[in-house]
This record gives C-alpha cells, structure tokens and sequence, in this order.
C-alpha cells in the first residue's frame, strides 16, 4: 500500500486572501471554511481524498501569527493550459503576484510570490 497526495497545508496572515488568489490561479473553488481555515480543490474533483487514485491536492489555508522569513523550502510549480508563459505570467501578475528572485539564474521557468510572498514558479511547457 502506498499514500497519495491529497493535500497541501499553507499557513498564512489572511487564509480568505489567499484562498482567492489561488482559487483564481488554478481555476479551484472553496469547498471549506470554518474556525478561520480555508480549503479549496478541483470542481472536476470534488470528492478529492476519498476518491481512489491520483487526485489533483487540495490547498489548505491556515492563519498564523508569524510572518513569512526566508525562501519556502519547497513550492508549487504551475503550467499555463490554454496559453503561453508570457502571457499566463502576466495574468498572474494582474492576480497580485509579482516576480521573485531566488537565485535561479538564466532559467526556463519564472519565478513569482504569492501576494504573502510564497515562491512559484510558471513553467515554460503547456499542458492540458
């Protein structure tokens, strides 16, 4: 037997907040909400954990005091699905992110911050 990855556990200074930023990013709803904490997944995928198989992980957001101090130590990367790079770059930049240099140099991907400063990166391949 083996685990899935069903779920990704951010904490942050506004869950609601960010919930909107990615729920726009990733075309994700809210399917959660309670005590300050919000989950939202694929609409594709609602049942998500409890379906057998790879799912597409939910994002759990969940207020804490601290702010953010150093680079994440692991991130989301994401790949434009219905246009290129460039332009899905600058759609999440008109979302609220903004780029973000972490030292990666001359690369494929770009590297951006969620409005909380959480580091991703858009690929450059589509994929449906």
């Amino acid at each position: 037997m083996t685990s899935k990855f069903t779920e990704l556990a951010i904490d942050c200074a506004d869950p609601h907040g960010l919930a909107r930023f990615w729920c726009s990013v990733l075309d994700y709803e809210v399917q959660d909400e309670g005590d300050g904490i919000v989950t939202i997944g694929s609409p594709v995928v609602p049942e998500g954990k409890n379906r057998l198989g790879p799912v597409p992980p939910t994002l759990t957001f969940a207020p804490v005091p601290e702010g953010k101090t150093a680079k994440n130590r692991f991130h989301i990367d994401v790949n434009p699905t219905d246009r290129e790079q460039d332009e899905e770059v600058r759609r999440l930049l008109d979302l609220g992110a903004r780029y973000a240099d972490v030292g990666q140099g001359d690369v494929s991907w770009v590297v951006l911050a969620d409005p909380e400063g959480n580091e991703f990166c858009v690929l450059a391949g589509r994929r449906p």
